[in-house]
């Protein structure tokens, strides 16, 4: 199953960080928070990514294509125009970098990897969350049901949708959180039916608004809930926090072997 990352966003809500680099490319322990999302899927199995870019593609794309720079100790023999790159590891990684447009909706830019997906189910996150959700039972949980979409939900106080859920797992409505929630709250690490596509009109279609909603509404939307770690990384202070657990040594995401 692929996995799909959107990562084309301005980010301006840490735009401290963004102005310089796509938001997950900001690093946490000197690895773009992208590369941990990543690492994190990986330790499930999921090797082959699709990743949706807009704003600052080329510092995606340079990262990917000099991954060994990133990685590895390196020589250069300059006399001898060579490099020789040392404790090499190669990651299990197949890597599809899509130009989905600059200012590009959610939805849009969905639509706009279709080719590339294929008519099978699809992961789908965004690419500035780290989690500690089971993505087997994720996986194997949304292929149980049959219906086109599954969330991970969590109860968290954030600004994402909120969602109303029956006894049955079935997500009945989707909307914008206020003020005044305190409800379950989308926290990405979703699974998608290729049906979806069909949802997604052009590039305005923002994938939380009326996508969501009229999955909702026709009972194609179910909720995998996470009752574990989840993390956004939406500002200044979020992104030192998941910094302060990494530096520590207890960052729950961190599933892999150094």
């Amino acid at each position: 199953m692929k996995v799909v990352i959107l990562a084309g966003g301005l980010g301006t809500r840490i735009s401290e960080e963004s102005h310089l680099k796509p938001k997950p490319m900001i690093e946490i322990g000197e690895k773009p928070i992208l590369w941990h999302i990543m690492k994190y899927y990986s330790q499930f199995g999921f090797h082959e990514f699709v990743i949706c870019l807009g704003y600052k593609q080329y510092v995606v794309k340079e990262f990917f294509a000099d991954y060994f720079l990133h990685t590895s100790d390196v020589t250069f023999d300059l006399a001898n125009n060579k490099m020789e790159v040392h404790n090499n590891y190669s990651e299990p990684w197949k890597v599809t970098l899509v130009d989905t447009g600059l200012h590009t909706m959610t939805g849009g830019r969905i639509k706009r990897i279709r080719e590339y997906i294929g008519n099978e189910p699809f992961m789908l996150t965004y690419g500035d969350g780290v989690s500690t959700v089971d993505l087997k039972a994720l996986e194997e949980f949304h292929r149980s049901h049959g219906k086109i979409a599954t969330i991970t939900t969590v109860n968290l106080g954030q600004m994402k949708g909120v969602l109303d859920i029956d006894d049955s797992n079935t997500i009945r409505s989707f909307r914008e959180k206020d003020d005044n929630d305190g409800a379950l709250i989308n926290g990405g690490f979703m699974v998608m039916n290729p049906e979806i596509f069909d949802y997604l009109k052009d590039d305005s279609t923002v994938f939380e608004q009326e996508p969501m909603q009229r999955l909702a509404e026709e009972g194609q939307l179910m909720s995998f809930y996470h009752d574990g770690f989840w993390q956004c990384m939406d500002t200044q202070r979020e992104m030192m926090k998941l910094e302060s657990l990494w530096q520590s040594g207890q960052a729950p995401w961190k599933v892999w072997e150094n």
